[in-house]
Formats: structure tokens, C-alpha cells, sequence
């Protein structure tokens, strides 16, 4: 589940950063119409040096009840911040801390862009992987969400041993930012990840990007640092 819920929260944030100005090598299996899109938005996205959102995330999994989890997510450059119900993750683009709320644990990691095994994938690292071709995408529908025309677009990886088989992510053209992303994982789980507020170029107060452990009184700290 963690990779999936980073691949959503991540592809989210990814387009604030710039693109690479060489074309991916599988250009030509996806739609043109879509690329027009996420070009614009990436522009839009592109002129944000922070951002914060709220989102509810829906998870469905095969033979259990359906769970919805809710949080907020901070953004600067590679640093990122993921508050949830049940966990904190926060990164500086140095160090990645994991607070886990039930057990007053805290696991620190070295945060290293590359890694893509862990799932910690910083916003830069995921778009390059974009940019590079690593999915195939294309306009599926155009619908009408609360007065708002929404085009979905699909994603599908091209590596075959991928968690999922594809994102649908919902974007508002007119408004310029996306609305939803929804993983379908290959063992028929779903994750909807809704974006409830955005709020672009917030300041943060300082420290917002690390994790005291003064503040957490009691925590059991495991640094799996090399």
C-alpha cells in the first residue's frame, strides 16, 4: 500500500516542478491532446514556489471494508510534509522521518531521491520518470463535476512489474489544477485520492520540513540512517 499512496500523493505535487526539455521516448504512444493539458497545468504549477493541500483519501481493498483517510500534504521544492490519521512523514530532501501515531515510534531514514524501492519518491524523481516515458497516457472522458468540466486523463505504466495498472487523474482545465487521482492496483484494490483544498504558495514556519522529537514526549526513536 505505501508505494500506491506515495505514487498518488507525489504525482499530485510533481508538476510544480519544471520539465525536462527532452521528449519522452514513447511520445508517440500517448495522446497528444493530452500532453496539451498537462503541459498547461505544469505552467500554472510551475509558478508556485509552495503549496499545501487537503485531501480524503478512499481506500478499497479486496474483501474489506472501504477506509477513508483524510490529511493534508506541504510541498517546497523537495521537501515535503504528509500529515494523516495515523502517521506523519516528513522530509527535508536530507533526512525522511515516519512518526507512527499509534506506537509513538519514529523511524528516520537517509531520503534518497533514487530509491525508488522504498517508495519515498521526492516530487523531481517522479517526474523525471514522467518526462523519461516511463507511462503511456491519454484523454479517456470529459465530464461535468458541480458546474466544473473535468477531463480525466489515464496513465499506464509501462513497466510491467508496476504495484498498478493504471492512475485516472481529473483535472480542471479552466481552474487549472487537478481535482482527484484514483490507483487501480493489480490485485483489485482502489485508491481514490480526492484534493478537498489547495492552497499555493503558503509560507511555512521554520521547521516545518523536520520532525522534533522534543515535541513527542516518550517517542521510541529508530534511526535506520547508513
Amino acid at each position: 500500500m505505501k508505494k500506491l499512496l506515495f505514487a498518488l500523493l507525489i504525482l499530485f505535487v510533481a508538476p510544480t516542478l519544471p520539465a525536462q526539455s527532452k521528449a519522452p521516448a514513447n511520445a508517440e504512444k500517448s495522446d497528444p491532446e493530452a500532453k496539451k493539458v498537462l503541459d498547461k497545468i505544469r505552467k500554472k504549477y510551475e509558478g508556485y514556489k509552495t503549496l499545501e493541500a487537503a485531501f480524503s483519501l478512499t481506500i478499497e481493498l479486496p474483501g474489506q471494508d472501504q477506509e477513508v483517510q483524510k490529511g493534508t500534504i506541504g510541498q517546497e521544492d523537495k521537501k515535503f510534509r504528509l500529515e494523516m490519521d495515523q502517521q506523519i512523514i516528513v522530509s527535508d530532501a536530507t533526512t525522511t522521518w515516519v512518526y507512527l501515531k499509534k506506537n509513538n515510534e519514529v523511524q528516520i531514514n537517509d531520503a534518497d531521491p533514487a530509491d525508488t524501492e522504498s517508495g519515498f519518491l521526492t516530487p523531481r524523481d517522479l517526474l523525471k520518470r514522467y518526462q523519461k516515458g516511463d507511462y503511456t497516457y491519454a484523454i479517456t472522458e470529459k465530464i461535468t463535476e458541480n458546474g466544473k468540466l473535468i477531463t480525466q486523463i489515464e496513465f499506464k505504466p509501462n513497466d510491467k512489474n508496476s504495484e498498478y495498472s493504471k492512475l485516472r487523474v481529473s483535472i480542471d482545465e479552466k481552474g487549472g489544477s487537478i481535482k482527484a487521482i484514483k490507483a487501480f492496483g493489480k490485485d483489485g484494490s482502489r485508491y481514490s485520492f480526492a484534493i478537498t483544498r489547495f492552497t499555493p504558495n503558503k509560507t511555512f514556519d521554520a521547521g516545518y520540513f523536520s520532525f522534533d522529537t522534543k515535541k513527542y514526549p516518550g517517542v521510541k526513536v529508530e534511526d535506520l540512517r547508513l
